[in-house]
């Protein structure tokens, strides 16, 4: 007895429709395997691949490859990072409470993604279990060796000393912090107000100071020009001795010269005398008296 055409298509269906079940759980097999084993890093972060949880290496950024199924990976960032203290306090070497607003930025360097990942699982973890519980104690340490007055006076060197104690501090985590900032020191508004009066009068010390010094250097002008003035003045009366006493000379020799010669030669008297007269014989005489040019032997 031949089976009929009906009893051979109800015999092939259910074949044809497990051959494609089949081919399609394959296909969607191939797919996932295909997309299971590979993944990509982007840059500025690496990649953690885990065998089952444990970690078997640490991908660099770009296109790498996985076992579908068994390999998982997890992404961990080698960028900086910044968290802030807003308000935290700490106390002066003279006892005075003051309100600091400090950041800190850090990175995890590649080469420590690993034990980053082992210990800490996430970045965070290592900044909420090192950095955020370290980074207070060395702060204050550090402050606390400070007077009030210095905090303000000397706030780069106050920087850089909270730095190298949180530095110090950090040695040993995975961890590179990259620096730390004090950006803003709040005292009381008593101790302000303190702050700013003794700021006041050392301005004002400051500025007596240089006034005393101008008028001192006022001074010291004024006796050089003083000096000086007295030193042309001496000059000159000098210069004028000098002249009348030369002129006195000069009228000295020639009055011994005129001497000499009146010495040497007895009528040059007698001829000045007439070569001034004019002739005329004085209208009166005194009693004795000689007559003028005229002489008797």
């Amino acid at each position: 007895m031949k089976p009929t055409d009906l009893q051979i298509v109800k015999s092939v269906k259910p074949r044809s429709l497990k051959v494609a079940i089949i081919t399609g759980v394959l296909f969607v097999l191939i797919l996932c395997l295909a997309f299971g084993s590979w993944f990509q890093v982007d840059q500025g972060e690496r990649g953690v691949v885990l065998r089952n949880g444990k970690l078997v290496r640490v991908s660099e950024p770009g296109l790498d490859f996985k076992t579908p199924f068994i390999d998982n990976v997890m992404t961990v960032s080698v960028r900086d990072h910044t968290f802030v203290f807003e308000k935290l306090e700490a106390y002066s070497y003279d006892q005075q409470p003051a309100t600091l607003r400090v950041s800190v930025t850090y990175r995890v360097p590649p080469e420590h993604v690993a034990e980053l990942y082992s210990e800490y699982g996430t970045i965070s973890n290592l900044q909420m279990r090192v950095l955020e519980r370290k980074t207070p104690d060395a702060v204050k340490n550090v402050f606390g060796q400070y007077t009030a007055v210095r905090a303000i006076q000397e706030r780069q060197k106050l920087g850089l000393d909270v730095n190298n104690a949180v530095l110090k501090t950090m040695e040993g985590a995975p961890v590179q912090v990259v620096g730390v900032q004090i950006e803003e020191v709040g005292f009381s508004q008593a101790y302000e107000h303190s702050i700013e009066q003794r700021m006041l009068a050392q301005v004002q010390i400051e500025t007596t100071r240089q006034q005393k010094e101008t008028a001192m250097i006022n001074a010291e002008i004024q006796v050089v020009k003083a000096k000086a003035e007295a030193d042309a003045r001496r000059q000159q009366f000098t210069a004028e001795a000098d002249g009348i006493r030369m002129r006195g000379e000069a009228e000295a020799a020639s009055i011994r010269a005129k001497a000499e010669a009146l010495a040497a030669n007895t009528n040059l008297v007698s001829l000045n005398a007439v070569e001034k007269w004019d002739g005329v014989l004085p209208s009166t005489q005194v009693p004795g008296a000689a007559l003028p040019f005229i002489g008797i032997k």
